[in-house]
């Protein structure tokens, strides 16, 4: 018999990676995403598992100690943010907390852990912002924001957005304005009827050029030379408009993609400049979201390699390359392997605006490619999605045997299940550092240094 939901009252006693808190009701442990240690929430009561209910998180009843930073108006409205309420070096403490719980927990030693590397920026670090066209309410005026916390269908107004550059809360406002003007509908996910869906932002925090890409259905025409002229006419901004471009989306998955991109104004791609080298960044590319963080990212992986002068490094899941062109100048030679083809054509492109002569980029899945690599690594650089190695490729990676690989992570619990195969093959996390790449949310960047120490089985 199936147990009837209820909503409770309940402390939250601990948190847990992901962004995950714990509490007790009846004697009973209760799981559930979002939420802060020290809070008292309100807890609807799904799914009996086998050790605890799990829970969703309605309502926040009474703040917690730990909660002493109130810098954002969106906190209790907005989904793109946890930590808001935390003053940072609290939020760093919680986030090296929560990563070596998780790996205490699933068994996995770490011979030397060197805490958590800030970001150099908190706040308006965000490189990119991706809005979405909607309404805060039923038939309410159009709105261009973020999704409100736990809602697919309503959007927020975000003014004043604190981990966003300033520039987009510029460029979101009047575009939001000139589409209201027009009367122009956005498109409803219910009926799949309308024309307005997103507005990509990015922005070369290095260099100030700034990359605006509207996304709309078919289903009506946008007069681009006039929405060209609004954004060209903008006034307050410390960066400047590089490149727009228009994209037409009509699938039904409310995801930012392109069945149809137009170059509309400017050049192609924007330039963005880490550690001294260049990248060239068009509106799909990927690119680590906050630009001074990953200087920060990638000087830890740079430190880790040590002087590879002689040596051949694979970068496995290389995407444009940035790792691979970094390493470049202390390494023999780098092979990059990246599924995605548009990211390989940049990658290839900014290794020949760096020009860097002693970068190879493969496309192709990891999982095929590594079979027809005939050169031996001494290093092998792994960076994969959130879904970690791929199981069937794990292995065959393994078996090329280098001394040494480094996993750079941007999930802890993909990279616990991966480390495992890892040790039970002879190696060892000879170090491990954390980087905040994402303040405010519950996201944690790790980079391993794997070291082999025993023979391998």
């Amino acid at each position: 018999m199936a147990r009837k939901k209820k909503i409770v009252e309940i402390e939250i006693v601990d948190n847990m990676f992901p962004n995950k808190s714990i509490g007790e009701h009846e004697g009973e442990t209760v799981i559930f995403k979002g939420g802060i240690k020290g809070q008292k929430v309100k807890v609807l009561l799904n799914r009996r598992r086998k050790d605890y209910i799990e829970g969703k998180l309605l309502e926040v009843l009474e703040r917690s100690p730990l909660e002493k930073n109130l810098s954002c108006s969106y906190d209790e409205d907005c989904g793109g943010c946890t930590y808001q309420t935390l003053l940072y070096e609290d939020e760093l403490n919680l986030k090296k907390e929560l990563v070596l719980d998780l790996f205490k927990r699933e068994g996995i030693e770490v011979s030397n852990f060197l805490g958590i590397e800030k970001s150099p920026r908190v706040e308006g670090y965000r490189n990119k912002m991706e809005y979405t066209f909607g309404d805060e309410v039923k038939g309410g005026p159009l709105v261009l924001g973020l999704h409100r916390k736990g809602r697919f269908y309503e959007i927020i107004d975000t003014d004043g957005c604190n981990i966003a550059d300033k520039d987009f809360a510029i460029i979101r406002g009047r575009v939001m304005e000139y589409f209201r003007q027009l009367n122009t509908a956005f498109y409803n996910k219910k009926t799949h009827k309308g024309v307005l869906r997103h507005l990509v932002i990015r922005k070369a925090l290095s260099t100030g050029e700034i990359l605006i890409n509207l996304i709309t259905t078919s289903q009506g025409e946008v007069d681009l030379e006039d929405f060209t002229k609004e954004l060209l006419n903008l006034h307050g901004l410390e960066g400047k408009i590089a490149s727009i471009f228009y994209t037409i989306n009509d699938g039904l998955a409310d995801i930012v993609k392109a069945d149809k991109i137009d170059f509309v104004y400017g050049k192609e791609y924007i330039v963005e400049e880490i550690l001294g080298l260049k990248f060239k960044i068009s509106p799909f590319s990927f690119f680590q979201t906050n630009t001074f963080g990953a200087e920060k990212l990638y000087s830890i992986v740079r430190d880790f390699v040590g002087d590879e002068k002689n040596n051949i490094v694979f970068d496995l899941y290389s995407g444009t390359g940035t790792i691979a062109q970094i390493l470049a100048p202390i390494c023999k030679k780098v092979i990059g392997i990246e599924i995605v083809e548009e990211a390989v054509e940049m990658a290839e492109e900014n290794t020949k605006l760096n020009d860097l002569k002693n970068v190879e980029f493969i496309a192709g899945d990891v999982l095929k490619e590594v079979d027809k690599i005939r050169e031996r690594p001494d290093l092998i650089i792994i960076d994969p999605p959130r879904d970690g190695i791929h199981p069937k490729a794990i292995n065959k990676i393994i078996d090329f045997n280098p001394e040494r690989f480094i996993y750079v992570s941007c999930n802890p619990v993909t990279l616990a299940r991966d480390l495992k195969t890892f040790i039970n093959r002879g190696y060892k996390v000879e170090k491990m550092k954390l980087m905040d790449m994402f303040p405010r949310t519950p996201h944690t960047e790790v980079v391993c240094l794997i070291e082999k120490c025993c023979v391998l089985i």
